[in-house]
């Protein structure tokens, strides 16, 4: 395991939320665009505290995506300034939960906050295990030709090169096999 279980949930989560972004989805759609789709990522992610389940939450959520999406576009280094800002704009006072069957972990926020502040909070939080960790080179955007997906790379060597989000790994694949047939003698 190269992250502990629950920054490796909010890893993903953030990868998720990311990705329903136009510009990284493969189709171009944004795929975040109703309260429906807010409450579907929250179940598949399980986030507590308050909830309005309203367009104001929507928007907030959906505002917070372009502060995420920075993160996969700069180093390790760059990316402290941008976790320290959420982790202050987010007023971070980390402390140890513990709650629906799982064991300690930090929450930095008030289970009061905004959703779209708790989600912040948990990302930077999550960004700062990663940056400690000094793997911030699994974080990363797809190498598919066609796809800006991001994901971050859980994998025991480190050698992921494709998103989840749009079977970029397999498409690559049968495309270089379709052009080596091709460049192939007869």
């Amino acid at each position: 395991m190269i992250f502990i279980r629950d920054t490796e949930l909010v890893l993903r989560a953030a990868v998720e939320l990311v990705n329903t972004l136009p510009q990284t989805d493969t189709s171009g759609a944004d795929t975040l665009t109703d309260v429906s789709d807010l409450e579907a990522f929250i179940e598949r992610h399980g986030y507590t505290g308050s909830r309005t389940r309203d367009a104001g939450e929507l928007a907030a959520v959906r505002g917070i995506r372009g502060r995420l999406l920075p993160l996969w576009s700069v180093d390790r280094d760059a990316a402290v300034p941008l976790v320290n800002a959420m982790l202050a704009d987010g007023r971070a006072l980390p402390q140890l939960v513990r709650h629906d069957g799982l064991d300690w972990h930090i929450h930095a926020s008030d289970p009061a906050d905004p959703l779209a502040t708790r989600i912040l909070v948990e990302t930077a939080l999550a960004f700062v295990d990663v940056i400690r960790a000094d793997e911030y080179g699994r974080v990363r955007v797809c190498d598919a030709d066609d796809c800006d997906g991001v994901y971050v790379d859980f994998s025991k060597n480190g050698s992921k090169r494709y998103c989840d989000a749009g079977n970029c790994g397999n498409r690559m694949n049968v495309n270089a096999y379709r052009k080596r047939k091709a460049d192939a003698p007869a």
